[in-house]
C-alpha cells in the first residue's frame, strides 16, 4: 500500500468515528468549551496549592506531635524514687536475714499531683489529641 492509500483510509476512519465529535460553532457551545478549560486550569492550580498546603499541615502536626511527647514524658513522676527504696529494702533483708523486715507502708503506690500539673497534663494530652487528628486529616486528604 502507498502512503496516501493509508492516509484515505485513516481519514475515513476518522469521519465516521465517534471519538472526535464535531463541535458546532453557535455561542453556547463555544462558551462552555471555554468555561470547561478555564475551570480544568483552575481546578488544577488549586489542587496543585491544596497539596502543597496539607503537606506543611502534616508536617507541622508531626513536629507537634513529637514536641508534646516530649513534654509529657518530662512531666511523668520519676519511677526510680519507689523501685531504689525497695532496692534498698531488699539489699537490707539480704544482709540482715529475715528478721529485719521494713516497713513498706511508706511507700506510695500512687503518686499525688498538685492541681495544676494535673491540669497541664490534660492539656498536653488534648493538645495531643488534636495534633493527631489534624495529621489523620491531612493524610485523608492527601489521597
Amino acid at each position: 500500500m502507498s502512503r496516501s492509500n493509508i492516509l484515505e483510509q485513516i481519514l475515513s476512519v476518522l469521519r465516521t468515528s465517534s471519538i472526535a465529535e464535531e463541535r458546532s460553532n453557535d455561542v453556547k457551545s463555544k462558551f462552555w468549551a471555554t468555561y470547561k478549560k478555564v475551570s480544568d486550569e483552575y481546578d488544577d492550580d488549586f489542587l496543585k496549592r491544596a497539596h502543597g498546603d496539607i503537606g506543611i499541615i502534616l508536617t507541622f502536626a508531626g513536629l507537634l506531635s513529637a514536641a508534646i511527647c516530649t513534654f509529657i514524658g518530662g512531666m511523668q513522676p520519676d519511677s526510680g524514687d519507689t523501685t531504689n527504696a525497695l532496692l534498698v529494702q531488699l539489699i537490707q533483708v539480704t544482709v540482715q536475714g529475715s528478721s529485719a523486715v521494713p516497713d513498706i507502708s511508706n511507700l506510695s503506690s500512687t503518686t499525688l499531683y498538685p492541681s495544676s500539673t494535673a491540669w497541664a497534663q490534660t492539656l498536653a494530652y488534648i493538645a495531643l489529641a488534636l495534633s493527631i487528628l489534624a495529621a489523620f486529616g491531612a493524610v485523608v486528604g492527601k489521597q
